[in-house]
């Protein structure tokens, strides 16, 4: 509420004689202003008629040197090009401080001469300044997720007529509403056309129970039996999360209903995965709001297929590398024998003959070959044991010449038995023998 002083100066002239008529009135001796702001001084003055007003002065009182002084505005350098004289020399007296300042709190004066006369503002007759700050208040500060809040927007003195409101450097449209976790921060309030200048940030605090819950598994999907599977459990919420709590159902009964608790904390740990262990989990979060939970679905436990695939192929390539090798040594040992044998029948000289044999003791001479005895230059010598009658009586030994050295001795058809028997079943051999028998050919 404005106070309206006036102020009745007598003034003492040499004669000591008084007038009347000499006043000042201040509309508002105690004015209150923001910080950065301006305030204006309105004063207005009278004195006796006919006097002419010559000069017009305002000034602040001043400690100096532990003595109270006064000090025309004029004449201090913080107030230059902020302080400015709104009145005149007919009885307007108002000043205007733009940008006040701290230490701009104190008591102002005015004086103003006339002609004749003198007057100065005595103890009491002054304006004293407060200079304030803006003070944003949020109720409560502490709120719960549904809870209304209220902004509020003032000074130590007044409340200023317009202001505007941020959060966290960003402008708020309403002053009241329902408090969301997302309305937590720091808010700040600033006077219409001074939004450079806002107050100091206060805080408000939106506790909520836990929300967006997640959990987080090593190995999604399907878990190879054997590997470790740690479920992580998260979740957003103001006072923090402080208490965990895991249910799990084996896969049968999976669901709420039916579980049972297998562990705290964030983490739930289980020992290498079973196929026991699949089935379904819930994750629970609490703290001093409320509680929220999860969950997540462990799906079978199964045998590595990767690791059983890289042993099934191990396996297989083993088996064909043994198989790969027993082949290249039988065919080896093969080729080995067969060369051998070469060799020992090319040993026998370049020759040509002819031998027809015919009804030799009804016997034509199957037997069991012993060995290449000799070679000489005409024959291959062997030796053959008589076993069994033919069924034919005859033969025809020949000696071919060979395509190489020395000459090769064979049997067309070999039908080999234990003891390596040589059967001749009406066959022409082409072999050069030399036979121990009764009848010459």
């Amino acid at each position: 509420m404005e106070k309206t002083v006036t102020v009745l100066v007598l003034l003492i002239t040499t004669e000591g004689i008084g007038g009347s008529g000499w006043s000042v009135t201040f509309e508002n001796p105690d004015p209150c202003a923001v910080k950065g702001s301006s305030v204006a001084f309105r004063c207005s003055y009278s004195y006796r008629e006919g006097e002419t007003v010559r000069e017009t002065a305002w000034s602040k009182g001043h400690i100096k040197q532990h003595n109270w002084k006064r000090v025309e505005l004029s004449d201090l350098a913080s107030y230059e090009n902020r302080s400015v004289y709104l009145g005149d020399r007919q009885h307007n007296c108002s000043l205007a401080i733009h940008d006040v300042q701290g230490n701009d709190s104190g008591y102002y004066y005015f004086r103003f001469d006339t002609d004749t006369y003198g007057w100065r503002s005595r103890a009491g007759e002054s304006v004293h300044l407060s200079v304030t700050e803006l003070s944003a208040r949020v109720h409560p500060e502490r709120v719960r997720a549904g809870d209304d809040v209220t902004l509020e927007c003032g000074t130590s003195c007044y409340r200023p007529p317009g202001t505007v409101w941020f959060k966290d450097g960003r402008p708020v449209a309403n002053l009241t509403f329902q408090a969301q976790p997302g309305d937590s921060g720091n808010y700040s309030c600033a006077i219409e056309g001074q939004e450079s200048d806002p107050s100091d940030p206060v805080a408000l605090d939106v506790q909520y129970a836990p929300l967006n819950m997640s959990i987080e598994v090593s190995q999604p999907g399907d878990v190879a039996e054997g590997s470790s599977v740690n479920p992580t459990c998260s979740a957003v919420a103001n006072p923090a999360a402080d208490n965990y709590t895991w249910y799990g159902a084996s896969v049968s009964s999976s669901s709420s209903s039916a579980m049972l608790w297998v562990g705290s904390g964030q983490v739930l740990t289980l020992p290498p995965g079973k196929a026991s262990h699949a089935g379904l989990y819930l994750c629970q979060a609490r703290n001093s709001v409320g509680e929220n939970s999860r969950e997540v679905l462990l799906t079978g436990y199964h045998t590595d297929t990767a690791v059983s695939r890289v042993i099934l192929f191990v396996g297989i390539g083993v088996k064909c590398v043994i198989l790969l090798l027993l082949s290249v040594f039988i065919i080896w040992a093969w080729k080995k024998m067969r060369n051998s044998a070469v060799d020992e029948m090319e040993q026998c000289h370049d020759y040509e003959n002819t031998m027809n044999m015919k009804n030799i003791n009804n016997h034509l001479f199957p037997g069991h070959l012993n060995n290449l005895a000799s070679c000489d230059h005409n024959t291959c010598v062997s030796k053959v044991a008589p076993l069994s009658p033919p069924r034919s009586s005859f033969v025809q030994i020949s000696a071919l010449k060979p395509r190489n050295k020395g000459l090769r001795c064979w049997c067309d058809t070999l039908l080999f038995t234990s003891g390596n028997v040589c059967l001749l079943q009406e066959l022409t051999i082409k072999l050069t023998v030399t036979f121990d028998f009764d009848k010459s050919v």
